[in-house]
Order: C-alpha cells, then sequence, then structure tokens
C-alpha cells in the first residue's frame, strides 16, 4: 500500500469555529490557551531541582552539557534528561556559536500571554505573529517537537516545514525528502514517513513517479 495515502481515520476533524468568528481568530484564541497553559505549566518545570541548577548553569554562562554537569553538580546524565526538558520547553536554546544559552525571547513571549486581558485589549497582532508563535511553541531549534493536535494549527506548522525545506520547483527523489524530513523529526514524536504523507495530503509536495515537487506558492494561493 502508498505509504503517501492518507488513512482519513488518522486525521483530525477540522474545528469549527465560533460562529461569527473567522478561522485566524480561533488559532490566534487557541493558541493563546495553549500559551497561557506553558505560563501554568513553568512553576512545574523548576519544581525540579535538577532543572534549576541546570538552567542556572546555563544563564551564569555554561555552553555545553559536559560545563552544565560540572557547573552544577550534577551527574551527566542528570545534566542531559535536564538540558532535555529546558529545550522542550523553549526556556534555554542554542545562541550562535551553537553554545547553550538562556532563550530571553521565550520568558519575554510567556510574560506577554500572561498579562491581563485588559493590558492586550485591541492588539491581536498580525497574521505573520501568530504563525510565528504557533511554529515557536511546536519547533525548537530547527526540530519538530510534536505535531499540534488542532489541525489549524497543525496546517501552520507543516507550512512552515515545506517552506523550509524544499524549494519550488525542484524535482527531489523520495530518498532525499525523506533525508530531509528526517532531521525535522529527530529526538520528536513524529516520523518522516507521516511528516512526508502529510505535506503531500496538503498539496505542499506533489508526486510524480519517484519524484516529488514542492508546488509553487502562487500557485496555491487559496488553498488553505
Amino acid at each position: 500500500m502508498d505509504n503517501d495515502r492518507s488513512d482519513r481515520s488518522d486525521r483530525p476533524v477540522p474545528s469549527i469555529g465560533t460562529p461569527g468568528r473567522s478561522e485566524h481568530a480561533d488559532v490566534t484564541a487557541r493558541c493563546e490557551v495553549g500559551a497561557r497553559s506553558e505560563v501554568s505549566a513553568l512553576p512545574g518545570l523548576f519544581a525540579d531541582e535538577g532543572r534549576v541548577r541546570a538552567f542556572a548553569a546555563v544563564a551564569l554562562g555554561a555552553g555545553s552539557a559536559e560545563e552544565v554537569a560540572r557547573s552544577g553538580g550534577l551527574s551527566a546524565r542528570d545534566a542531559a534528561a535536564a538540558l532535555r526538558r529546558l529545550r522542550e520547553y523553549g526556556v534555554v536554546t542554542s545562541g550562535g556559536d551553537g553554545g547553550l544559552v538562556v532563550a530571553h525571547a521565550r520568558f519575554a513571549e510567556l510574560a506577554r500571554v500572561s498579562r491581563p486581558a485588559a493590558e492586550t485589549a485591541g492588539h491581536t497582532g498580525t497574521e505573520d505573529d501568530r504563525a510565528g508563535l504557533i511554529v515557536r511553541t511546536f519547533v525548537k531549534d530547527g526540530r519538530l517537537v510534536r505535531l499540534p493536535a488542532r489541525w489549524t494549527r497543525k496546517k501552520v506548522v507543516l507550512r512552515h516545514i515545506a517552506e523550509q525545506t524544499f524549494t519550488p520547483g525542484v524535482e527531489y527523489p523520495e530518498r532525499a525528502v525523506d533525508e530531509k524530513l528526517r532531521a525535522w523529526c529527530d529526538d520528536g514524536d513524529v516520523d518522516h514517513v507521516t511528516l512526508r504523507r502529510y505535506l503531500v495530503d496538503l498539496g505542499h509536495l506533489r508526486r510524480s513517479g519517484g519524484t516529488y515537487r514542492r508546488a509553487d506558492p502562487s500557485a496555491r494561493a487559496g488553498i488553505a
């Protein structure tokens, strides 16, 4: 059976927005709710002493797992586990030189969504802002942590992956497509075959024989 043929029973049913609201408004509202739930989870993230020590070590300049273990008084295993959780949450990331750094922009983002609604009333943000927030939630350090459960948000993430991975009009053999998608799936919950199937189903990739081609974005105008 063709791996790219979607099993419709596995695909989430597109959610129906609140009457009178646009899909973008619904996406924004859901994304903000998800971000606020992450704010509420922040105390739990730092309830573990190992994560606190690892985070403090990075904040004080430790740029590698070995330095974090040494500075934080942790075993290599505990340091690696703590850093993995901190990376998943997005509060620690890789700097321009590849070393570990505190993701200050992430804290600014969480601070923004945690403000009372009255403070942010009338500031809905642009479409790019909303899409960027969704992508940053599910993509960390160039890797897909997981796919959103909401179909509308899932489409945003998949469009981002297609745009960042494939050049319109260029033909890619299946082996090359799989290799590129595996890079997104390292240490994530999604395998490259599932990712490829979604991209084909949504029209981001078109298959002909044994090759794939990303559709010209202008030809896909209007496709959600």
